[in-house]
């Protein structure tokens, strides 16, 4: 299968699902069970997501200046910081270290 196959069909799959959350009556997305399945699922995409972009280099786990800089915006955002504070914080993180050769 090609990349673009796979993309297609990714995509075809996503709108199909799309329309079937049209066709769904109304009252079984509105009972509490289904809202908190919605909710705890887009946490754990974005959780997952960010674990991804920090850990992985193609098929390869790496450990470099990323996971500290998650690991100091996840303390920041704990101690609820503005956002902006967060991201410099992240970015000045990763910057040092590697700027000081203790991470690539």
């Amino acid at each position: 299968m090609t990349l673009w196959t796979a993309v297609l069909l990714a995509s075809i799959i996503c709108v199909a699902l799309k329309a079937v959350g049209y066709l769904l009556p109304a009252r079984w997305l509105d009972a509490p069970r289904p809202a908190r399945i919605a909710d705890l699922l887009t946490v754990a995409l974005l959780a997952a997501l960010v674990m991804v972009q920090t850990l992985g280099a193609g098929p390869a786990i790496v450990v470099d200046a990323r996971l500290p800089a998650v690991a100091v915006a996840a303390l920041l955002l704990w101690a609820r910081a503005p956002f902006l504070v967060v991201v410099a914080g992240a970015a000045v993180t990763a910057a040092l270290l590697r700027m000081w050769g203790l991470a690539a």
